[in-house]
C-alpha cells in the first residue's frame, strides 16, 4: 500500500518511457527532460508504451523508492496534459492505479484539497483531504 502525505506533489509523464530504465535512468529523465529536482520529495509516475506497466519514483531522504506494477489484463488510462509531464492529485493517482478511467470519473468543484479546522480550545489543527 502506498501512503503519501498531502504535501507530496505528483508528476506523471505524458509520453511513454523505456522500461529497461531503473532508478538512475528515471532520475535522469526527471532531471534532464522534466527539468525537475528528483530529490525534492515529489513522486514521479512513468508508463510504458503499451500502458500495461507503471513505475513510481520517490526520494525519501536517503534513497530512491521504485514502485512497479504490471497489469495482467487491461491498460492504465492515459494522463493528458501539455508538456512532458503533468501534475496530478493523489486521488487521480489512486484512480489510475485502481483502473478507473479519469475521463469518466468526476471530481466535484466544491471538493477542497485542504481545510483548516480550529480545535475546541482555539488551537489550530490542520486536516487535508485528497
Amino acid at each position: 500500500m502506498l501512503s503519501l502525505s498531502a504535501q507530496t506533489r505528483i508528476f506523471a509523464a505524458t509520453e511513454p518511457v523505456d522500461f529497461r530504465k531503473a532508478h538512475d535512468g528515471l532520475v535522469a529523465i526527471v532531471r534532464d527532460h522534466f527539468a525537475d529536482d528528483p530529490f525534492d520529495g515529489s513522486l514521479f509516475v512513468f508508463f510504458n508504451k503499451r500502458r500495461d506497466r507503471i513505475k513510481l519514483l520517490l526520494w525519501d531522504r536517503n534513497g530512491f523508492w521504485l514502485f512497479y506494477k504490471r497489469l495482467e489484463r487491461g491498460t492504465f488510462r492515459a494522463t493528458k496534459g501539455r508538456g512532458k509531464r503533468v501534475e496530478i492529485r493523489r486521488a487521480e493517482l489512486s484512480m489510475i492505479l485502481e483502473g478507473i478511467d479519469l475521463e469518466k470519473g468526476k471530481m466535484r468543484r466544491h471538493f477542497a484539497e485542504g481545510v483548516r479546522i480550529e480545535g475546541r480550545r482555539g488551537e489550530g489543527a490542520s486536516r487535508t483531504s485528497g
